[in-house]
């Protein structure tokens, strides 16, 4: 078998457990995320809300970066997209950013860690 044949197979298997409902997401924009947790024998969904600051990779591999600040103290936690432990993902607002990674919000307290909104 060819690398390309490989490949063509690899991506049609992949193609079944894309999601189709997810909104475009873009750097800046601020997300609420649903996430299923599972306790013992119950299942709930724990909602996540913060700004996207990096996105990698690609297709199934899509995953993103979202930083809240909690307390004073900021939180970052990586979603895979396509995850199915994923139940919704909403954008709340979007915001106008010159950079495809926004780490430099790390080294920012308070209202100097606000980006500015745009409107659609």
């Amino acid at each position: 078998m060819s690398k390309l044949h490989i490949q063509q197979r690899i991506s049609n298997v992949e193609k079944i457990f894309l999601k189709t409902n997810i909104p475009v997401l873009k750097i800046g924009d601020n997300v609420r995320i649903g996430v299923k947790i599972i306790e013992g024998n119950k299942e709930r969904v724990q909602f996540y809300e913060g700004t996207i600051i990096s996105k990698k990779n690609s297709s199934i591999n899509t995953t993103i970066t979202v930083r809240k600040t909690f307390q004073g103290i900021g939180i970052e936690r990586i979603f895979l997209i396509h995850s199915p432990k994923l139940t919704s993902i909403s954008i709340l607002r979007s915001s106008k950013v010159r950079r495809s990674k926004l780490y430099y919000l790390r080294n920012l307290k308070g209202k100097a860690s606000r980006l500015k909104q745009t409107f659609k």
